[in-house]
This record gives structure tokens, sequence and C-alpha cells, in this order.
């Protein structure tokens, strides 16, 4: 029986209900915000303590299409993907010690203006135009494509028909004061997410008979985080290779997940928080990964993994809360389409429209034209997602990571290079970012969509190409730098000031951690 067979008219009514109130809530929101919208807009800014850091950066991770992804991936593999949360830590740490508290000590707003001042306006231009893909393939692409499929389950429909029912309600949020709803219950929204996760968890092995049966009714490396070099999934070259490629982009580079570590009251806090951050991950293999582990279980006859999530949600669940879930599910998708839609609009508006083609553009002109950038973005990503519903042979989860792996490698090479070699220049690191991200992607188009791999056997794993293009970036940009005979050197504007160490309380929270961490790692291998 297919999913959207199992839902009455009792959760459709939770549905729309839920969605009313956030409405309502958006339009309260809207009249009680209204004189302050210009002063409240920054004022985040260096005030974040440690807990409000750790679950901004967490939540803005495990997101609705996260979420249906790991279980997606738990159901085939077991726990292998609980290697993209676990290995995180170490990355985590990289930006508390080394990228932080240069971040913060030159006192910037945005990674594009940071990288401005250490190489020139030409770099901070070319920054801007990466968000604006980044933007618009990792997180409006990829979450569309996600809840284009959620949509697809519920309701029975057509990808494409999902897809634009989808922008619709987005468009209708939006319209409707929605977005300022959506973050005004955001963090209730993840409180029950979590909470709706930990009861499929332990529902579900209380039906299977205990957590000894769970483990003894499935394979034995459904337990390993570590699978032989040979395995056709994850090989443990590949993650130990390759994860950290899409690490340093991801946890270091990427304006949405350092953005509440820049606005840390101090750079203690901002430890602390990226720390707190990294003790979060390890919920993800509970919560996210397991219940897609024990419907490998309850429900082996399931065609496609993708719909794990969402078998556990309606056959698990009675009716009614299987609605809350679907809406909560719904407007957390929403929510990160509309902020996705309105980052795309910004950057493209205030860095591109107005710095570079009109400095002199009246208020009414710059709304007119983020506007016209939003309604261009939705059609486009319409496209971008209906591409990547194309690609063969891989699963949601990999889907996800395989397009993350061939975004990644140019910024790693880039922000490593150019916050930790003085003698990188201007020249190099914009050649990098121009033609490296035309190769980093191109091979991705082949690998995904002209020779897929699901097709043709003569690839390496996605993880190791996406280190491949790294070393060959890396080696590239020092190439470049060595040989850049330019007169006229851009000189550094950064003053980080006096670089911060790492505080005790820190000290002792990250030790902590990596021994938690390792002895995880050493739990989970050799089953």
């Amino acid at each position: 029986m297919e999913i959207h067979e199992l839902l009455t008219i009792t959760d459709f009514m939770v549905v729309g209900v839920y969605i009313l109130i956030l409405v309502g809530i958006g339009y309260w929101a809207s009249f009680r915000d209204k004189k302050d919208v210009d002063e409240n807009l920054f004022l985040a800014g260096n005030s974040l303590n440690w807990t409000s850091i750790g679950f901004t950066m967490w939540g803005t991770n495990v997101g609705p299409s996260m979420l249906i992804a790991s279980a997606s991936i738990g159901y085939t593999t077991g726990i292998v993907a609980g290697n993209f949360a676990w290995y995180a830590f170490i990355f985590i740490f990289l930006l508390a010690v080394v990228f932080a508290p240069r971040y913060l000590g030159a006192k910037t707003q945005t990674l594009p203006e940071f990288m401005g001042k250490r190489f020139g306006n030409s770099t901070q231009n070319i920054l801007a135009w990466y968000t604006i893909v980044t933007v618009l393939i990792s997180w409006l692409s990829l979450t569309l494509f996600a809840g284009g499929i959620l949509i697809q389950q519920i309701l029975g429909i057509p990808m494409w028909l999902s897809i634009i029912v989808l922008i619709i309600i987005a468009s209708f949020f939006t319209i409707a004061g929605g977005l300022k709803a959506i973050a005004a219950t955001n963090v209730f929204q993840m409180v029950l997410l979590i909470v709706v996760s930990l009861a499929l968890t332990i529902t579900g092995i209380y039906k299977i008979g205990g957590i000894e049966r769970l483990i003894s009714e499935t394979p034995s490396e459904y337990w390993n985080l570590f699978l032989p070099a040979d395995d056709a999934n994850y090989p443990w070259l590949a993650i130990v290779l390759g994860y950290p490629v899409m690490g340093v982009w991801f946890w270091c580079t990427d304006q949405s997940m350092v953005q509440s570590v820049l606005g840390a009251k101090n750079i203690k806090q901002g430890q602390l928080g990226a720390n707190f951050t990294g003790w979060l991950k390890i919920l993800d293999v509970p919560l996210f990964i397991l219940p897609g582990v024990i419907c490998f279980i309850l429900y082996p006859e399931l065609q496609n993994p993708d719909e794990a999530y969402m078998t556990m949600v309606t056959k698990m669940f009675p009716v009614g809360m299987t609605g809350l879930v679907m809406a909560v599910l719904i407007a957390a998708l929403v929510s990160t389409i509309d902020s996705a839609l309105n980052a795309l609009s910004t950057v493209f508006t205030m860095d591109i429209y107005v710095k570079k083609f009109k400095p002199e553009a009246t208020q009414r002109q710059v709304v007119k034209i983020g506007r016209i950038v939003t309604v261009i973005g939705a059609v486009l990503a319409i496209f971008i997602t209906l591409a990547i519903n194309s690609i063969k042979g891989l699963n949601l989860f990999d889907v996800f990571q395989s397009i993350l792996g061939f975004i990644a490698p140019p910024m790693s090479v880039v922000f490593l290079f150019g916050v930790l070699w003085k003698k990188t220049t201007t020249r190099a690191v914009n050649i990098i970012l121009i033609l490296g991200t035309i190769l980093s992607m191109g091979i991705g188009v082949f690998y995904l969509w002209v020779f897929p791999a699901a097709d043709y056997d003569f690839w390496p794993h996605f993880l190791l190409l996406s280190f491949y293009i790294f070393m060959f970036l890396s080696v590239l940009i020092v190439i470049l730098s060595l040989n850049d005979k330019s007169k006229n050197q851009y000189v550094s504007t950064l003053d980080y000031g006096e670089l911060s160490k790492l505080k005790p309380s820190a000290k002792v929270m990250w030790a902590a951690l990596f021994i938690v961490m390792i002895g995880l790692y050493i739990f989970f291998n050799g089953n």
C-alpha cells in the first residue's frame, strides 16, 4: 500500500490547521515588528552565547531533507552514514581553533567580505557569484528535491507537480507573512522533530523486541562505521580521504553554517558553541539514521528506501499525529526554501546589482530587483531539481552527498590556503574559484548525468573523486602562487589582532568530545 493511501482526512485537516496557525502568527509578528524591522535586522551580531550557537548550527544542518535522507541510507547500509555526522567533529574543531579566531578577529560579517580583505574586490565579487550558485544548488534545489519526494509520497503525484506545489506553498507563506511565522516557531519545530524521531526510534525498538533483537536481525556490517576498502557503497578509504574536503567547506567556510559563530559574544562563546554542536551531532545517528535501520527490519519489502521515514511515521503513529508530523516537515521545508530564496535575492541585489551596476539605486529599485531575482531563482531551482531527480542509481542521501562533494573542493582549497599560507596570491585564488569550480562541477555533471556511475563502472567513489579534485587544485594553487609575477600584488588588509587560543573550559570540553568520539569509533567497528 502506498503512503498516501494510509493517510486519513484527519491527517490532512491537522496539516491545514497547523499551516493556518503559522500564517496567523506571521500576520501578528509582521504587525508587531513593523516599526522595528530595520533595527532588529543585525542585532543578533555579537550577542550569541554557546547554547544559541550550538542549536543554530545543528538546526541548520539537521533539516527535514537530511532527516528523510538519513533514514533512507540507514535502511540500505546501516550506520556507516553516521560518519557524515560523527566525523564532522574534527572540522568543527578546526572552525573553533583556526577559522573562528580569525573571522572574529577580523571583525567581518560575511565570508566574502573576509576574503575581500585578504585578496581584494575581485575575489569578493567572485565569491558572491559562487555563493549564489551554491545557495541555488545546495540549499534551494536539494531541499526542493527532498520536499518534492515528501509531497510525492503524501499526495501520490508526479515529482514535477510536487515541486511546483511546494514552490506555490513557499510563495504563499512569503506573501502571507509566513516566513516570520516559521522563524517565530522554528525552535518549536526543531524540538518537535527531535521528539518525533526519538518516539520513532523507541517505539520501533519496542516493536522489534529490544536492542539485542535489533542487532541480531540486521546484517553485522550495519553496525560498522568503517566498511572494507572494496565495499560498493562507502569504502573506508573514500570516507577518510573524501569527507574532509566536504567537512572543511561545510563547517568552516559556508556562510549559513558559520553565521552563528560570527555572531558570538566573544571567542570563548564561539568555541564552546562549536563544541556544543559537536556533541549534538552525536544524536544524528540514534535520532535520524537508526529509524531507517529499524524500518529495514519491520518493513523489508520497501521498493524505495527514500520512503523509510514516512513509512515509519504512517504505520507506527496514530491518526492525527501523522498529520502533525507532515505539517512540521512541510513547514520546515518551506522555511528553508524561503530562506534560500531570500539569501539568493539578497546576495545578488546587494553584492552584485548595487555594488557593481547601480550604486545609486533607490530602495524601490532594490526591492523590485530582489523580487525579480526571487522569481528567476525559483524557476531555475525547479529545472535544477528536475535534473537532480533524473540522477540514476543513487538514493536520496547519496544524491545529497555527491552533489556537495563536487561543490566543496574549490572553496576548501581557497580558504585553507588563503588563511594558512601567506604566499597565496589573488590571481591564484581567483583562478581556482573560477576554473576550479568549472572543473569540479563539470566532473560532477559527467559523473551524475552524462556517464552516470550507475551505468559506467570506471568511476571511483564520489568521495574519492572529491579528494582527487581537491589535491589537484591544492597543487595548482601552490604552483600559480609561486609563479605569480604580477607587479601590483594585492596587500592584505586583514587584521586579526591577537589571535585567541582555546580557553581552559573549552579545552576540557573539546578533550572530552575527542575521547567520546574515539570511543564511539572503536565501539562501532569490527562487528
